[in-house]
């Protein structure tokens, strides 16, 4: 068990932290940079999505008829947190292509640095989906916090959270604030600087997703 107890999980995969590691060179282009990503969330998506509900069904081969299993249920709703989760999508869905995709969109008030929601759409009914939140960064952890928060209101139960790396102030903050859901970190990266921003990091993750600056 890590150090944050029930509920995390660090992944220590070596084809995931290989690739991690590509992404952290500042030298890596926009194009590369992109697919990493995308190739990263379908490894990352293929463990925490370990545990979905199975249902037995009959099938017909070409030799005989099998009882077999297939996800039972209405399956998933990914949820990327704009803009920088939405790299991760096209990994999941890759997995499964018949999840259905919300969208969230945060910002902080310059003033009163409450969290205000600009844009949230989800897939109904939610409260019946398993809905993993993605975001490729998890720094302080308040974007997080804020998007599950958001989740819950709107009915969500189930919930994963999804990320390439981590700071341990925003897995202890989100693990302490969501006990009940399951976080999934690429690589726990040292800690935060002075800036908040994550050492030794990769940069700005949407920036570098979308060639922006």
């Amino acid at each position: 068990m890590n150090e944050f107890g029930e509920n995390v999980f660090i992944l220590d995969h070596p084809l995931i932290t290989h690739k991690i590691s590509i992404l952290r060179d500042k030298t890596t282009g926009t194009n590369e940079f992109r697919q990493l990503v995308e190739e990263i969330a379908m490894l990352m998506g293929f463990v925490a999505l370990s545990d979905l509900p199975m249902t037995k069904v009959p099938v017909e081969t070409p030799i005989e008829t099998a009882d077999t299993y297939v996800i039972a249920g209405r399956k998933l709703a990914i949820v990327p947190i704009l803009r920088a989760g939405l790299g991760m999508v096209s990994g999941l869905t890759a997995l499964v292509p018949s999840a259905k995709i919300g969208h969230i969109g945060l910002y902080r008030d310059e003033t009163t640095h409450k969290p205000v929601e600009y844009f949230c759409k989800l897939p109904s009914p939610i409260e019946e989906r398993i809905i993993v939140v993605c975001d490729p960064m998890l720094a302080t952890g308040g974007s997080g916090v804020d998007a599950i928060n958001l989740i819950k209101k709107h009915g969500g139960k189930k919930i994963k959270f999804v990320c390439i790396i981590a700071a341990p102030e925003g897995v202890k903050k989100l693990h302490e604030e969501h006990p009940d859901v399951q976080i999934y970190v690429g690589n726990l990266d040292r800690e935060l600087n002075a800036n908040a921003y994550i050492c030794p990091g990769l940069g700005d993750a949407g920036d570098r997703i979308f060639g922006t600056k």
